[in-house]
């Protein structure tokens, strides 16, 4: 068998619209792209959707509405991909990351607050694998700083803390205590891209709940804005007869989605419900055949929050990356993909020249070294499934 690790889950349907969406006469950004946007609103609970060409422009213009920029400081996980982090780096911002718990894929919520500075303006949670954070202590540490918080412009007045901004790239369909990712944190940023649960082939969007004095629908134009070179008309509005005349507001940036795009997600989201049961049978069946094993994984299904089921991430106990590398291997000539999530930002090139040194998140550091994901996608046959675990527990019992 070869067993890849995160094809992305594309059927008739899919080629169908997208077919209708090029035979439409309209391609960029139009009426599918509003329709999404509507009905991840609808899906998530949240205030307002922006869908974007990825989940770092989401993020990036997130932090441009928030107002962050040189001078302010934001903070995130050293345990995540470069996205989390990048964005910070691309408005001017200082970065700085927190060390996981100890025996944790999430940021050690109980250093947090101690980071808060005047200069903070933003805290960017990561919900890796799909597993949502633990938001509950994220407010209560960004509550706990108040008294600090040195608001700049109406937005960060209004919001009164630190801002949440959620990398929830892997989290889209996940809840927390009864309420849908998209809707918890103050901004989240969904990713779309081609191995995600939920595909667009590329593709993001940024969501957001009310802000008690800030118009949303401002809000939305300022996203809008920002993401067609500050064009106060997009092209839809332009097509009304007569309407050509526009203004560019500011030189901003261009990462708008396209209809293209969008009729991609507007079948995923029939599909997405399925997709998401069948992920959750799996990640069971994997469960429950490793329970014996000197294995730990991350719980995705428990009374207080139900993942995304997005990534199968698994921690060989008393291993080392040498060990972890072997196994790998061994999985590949056994025709079976697996991947690691996530090598820490401070042993990156560009997060060292930074000035971070890994020695300082000694968590994050022993999560990575014996950290395997295992294959985890809904195209996954339940004989793809059982060869995973046969091959996966015979190597690692040997």
């Amino acid at each position: 068998m070869k067993i890849s690790f995160s094809p992305p889950d594309i059927t008739m349907a899919e080629a169908e619209e997208v077919r209708d969406a090029l035979l439409s006469g309209w391609i960029t950004t139009g009426p599918r792209t509003k329709q999404l946007e509507h009905e991840i609103e609808a899906m998530t609970g949240a205030s307002r959707c922006v869908c974007l060409n990825s989940a770092t422009a989401a993020m990036e213009l997130a932090l441009r509405v928030l107002g962050v920029g040189e001078g302010d400081e934001v903070i995130t996980s050293a345990y995540t991909y470069t996205a989390s982090a990048s964005v910070v780096c691309h408005v001017g911002a200082k970065l700085v990351l927190v060390d996981t718990a100890p025996n944790s894929f999430e940021m050690d919520y109980d250093k947090l607050a101690d980071v808060i500075t005047p200069r903070t303006k933003a805290v960017i949670p990561v919900d890796l694998g799909g597993k949502m954070c633990d938001y509950d202590r994220i407010f209560k540490a960004v509550e706990s700083r108040k008294d600090v918080f040195d608001p700049q412009n109406s937005i960060q007045k209004s919001i009164g803390r630190v801002a949440v901004l959620a990398d929830s790239a892997h989290g889209f369909g996940a809840e927390w205590h009864g309420k849908m990712s998209g809707s918890v944190a103050d901004f989240t940023s969904f990713s779309f891209h081609a191995v995600k649960n939920f595909t667009t082939a590329e593709g993001g969007a940024i969501t957001w709940n009310d802000i008690k004095g800030i118009d949303t629908e401002a809000i939305y134009k300022q996203f809008q804005l920002l993401s067609l070179h500050g064009q106060n008309k997009d092209a839809l509005a332009k097509t009304k007869l007569g309407a050509w005349e526009y203004d560019i507001i500011a030189p901003y940036y261009k990462c708008n989605m396209t209809d293209i795009m969008a009729a991609i997600g507007l079948i995923q989201m029939k599909r997405y419900p399925a997709m998401l049961k069948r992920r959750h049978e799996i990640i069971n069946r994997y469960n429950e055949a490793l329970k014996n094993c000197n294995v730990s994984v991350i719980e995705h299904y428990v009374e207080n929050y139900k993942s995304s089921g997005h990534l199968y991430l698994v921690r060989l106990l008393g291993k080392d990356s040498a060990y972890r590398n072997h196994v790998i291997e061994q999985m590949a000539e056994r025709g079976i993909a697996c991947n690691v999530h996530y090598k820490p930002l401070p042993m990156m090139t560009a997060y060292k020249n930074l000035g971070f040194d890994i020695n300082d998140y000694p968590n994050a550091y022993n999560q990575f070294i014996n950290e395997i994901t295992l294959p985890l996608h809904t195209c996954l046959t339940d004989e793809e499934v059982e060869y995973v675990i046969s091959n996966f527990v015979d190597i690692i019992s040997k």
